[in-house]
């Protein structure tokens, strides 16, 4: 009959059949952006097929996607669908400003129901006249490393159903994203230290020279180096370091430093007046940088070394007839730790047949064991013989079966009364 009223019995069945519906909706839309098929897409192809569902899903008119850049200042343009003049254009937003930068900067969703030059400072957002805009944060375990927004032309409330879907796909977007990056990173820091690192040291006279670099099993590429070079003077340059931090960003500020330290070492023969202009260049240009270091010269007779360390481990001097000793130098601050540091230089006598190893922490360092118990180990292995060999004994002998948890660089110097033969360069381009 019109204008009955249901029955009691009817009501729990209306109630559940809409609720099924809307269950039925929202599975359907995890379904789509959690499609295992996603999976096998390259990474940009993911991102746009992400942006893609989306905007179906959500009915919106824009979706895009911001990175947070190496520096941890701005969000670049990577991925959009609807506006992919943000992503060719390179638009790059600072963090804590306009839309874009308070989801950053807020590590929370944001709405905004009108777009102009109070909520948006990217003018691409108003030329498009898009009216209402959703935001949230890329998620690391430990920081933001970039927002995804969506935009809609007509006026519309987003949902919290909407901004649930929104955090699914940008978790879905995050996981991709980081993987990618670590893999990217990872290849170019290990590319750039090769290209650094030459893996045969240049021939010199009198010197009997073999150097190993070994990324570590966990934290990967870092900053540790080795250098050796000739100098106009006669004298030779020696260098072993260890940039703090690991992945790309430690392997770029090694590269830089070790650059900048064979210039100044063509200014002068004096290792603590090297460090410390090395210290100024990245109190200045390289602020949040810190670095391990031994920088030393072998004078041109060959009998002499004289040296400056950077709050690095001491070096080990083996002499002929194979009794091994720590070298004891005042252990100064390391690079970037304080703007006025003190640099000590100390000299020791290299006779011919001694055997001097500079190596860094991750030869000897180990969470199960004190340092110093590292270093009577190393003292212990320490053998004569030719560089090579002993490069690869203390290798076999001290690093664990699996690889060294932290990367490893390590250098090693015979004296010897030989000269190179004339079929070599006495100092190949390094």
């Amino acid at each position: 009959m019109a204008g009955v009223a249901p029955a009691w019995w009817e009501l729990p069945m209306t109630r559940h059949r809409a609720s099924e519906g809307r269950g039925g909706e929202k599975l359907r839309r995890i379904q789509a952006v959690t499609d295992a098929a996603l999976s096998g897409l390259q990474i940009d192809e993911m991102l746009a097929e992400l942006l893609e569902r989306t905007r179906e899903l959500l009915g919106v008119d824009t979706a895009t996607i911001l990175l947070v850049d190496e520096a941890g200042k701005d969000l670049v343009a990577t991925a959009a669908s609807g506006l992919e003049e943000e992503v060719r254009e390179g638009v790059r937003i600072p963090i804590g400003i306009g839309f874009a930068g308070r989801v950053a900067a807020q590590a929370h969703p944001v709405t905004i129901d009108h777009v102009d030059h109070d909520t948006v400072v990217n003018q691409i957002l108003i030329d498009k006249h898009l009216s209402s805009m959703a935001g949230v944060p890329m998620l690391a375990p430990s920081r933001v490393i970039g927002v995804l927004h969506v935009g809609s032309l007509s006026p519309r409330d987003f949902t919290e159903d909407d901004i649930e879907l929104l955090r699914l796909v940008a978790d879905r977007a995050s996981l991709a994203t980081q993987a990618r990056l670590s893999q990217l990173d990872r290849s170019a820091a290990l590319a750039l230290q090769r290209s650094l690192l030459p893996a045969r040291p240049p021939t010199i006279d009198r010197l009997d020279v073999a150097a190993r670099y070994i990324p570590g099993t966990e934290v990967g590429v870092g900053g540790d180096w080795y250098d050796l070079f000739a100098l106009p003077s006669g004298h030779v340059g020696i260098v072993i370091g260890d940039v703090a931090g690991n992945g790309l960003r430690a392997a770029v500020v090694m590269g830089r430093i070790r650059s900048a330290l064979r210039a100044y070492a063509l200014e002068t023969n004096d290792p603590a007046d090297v460090l410390t202009r090395l210290d100024r260049k990245i109190q200045l240009f390289e602020p949040d940088a810190m670095a391990t270091a031994i920088y030393a010269v072998i004078d041109p007779s060959r009998t002499t070394l004289t040296m400056s360390v950077a709050g690095h481990l001491p070096p080990v001097l083996l002499d002929a007839a194979g009794d091994a000793r720590v070298l004891d130098p005042p252990a100064d601050l390391p690079l970037g730790a304080h703007p006025t540091a003190t640099r000590n230089v100390t000299t020791a006598a290299l006779p011919t047949g001694s055997t001097l190893l500079l190596y860094t922490d991750g030869l000897i360092e180990r969470r199960d064991r004190p340092l110093l118990a590292g270093i009577r180990l190393l003292l212990d292995e320490s053998i004569p013989g030719k560089a090579e060999e002993f490069c690869a004994h203390i290798t076999s002998r001290l690093l664990p079966e699996m690889g060294p948890s932290d990367d490893v660089a390590i250098l090693v110097i015979r004296l010897t009364s030989d000269r190179p033969s004339a079929a070599q360069p006495a100092n190949p381009d390094a």
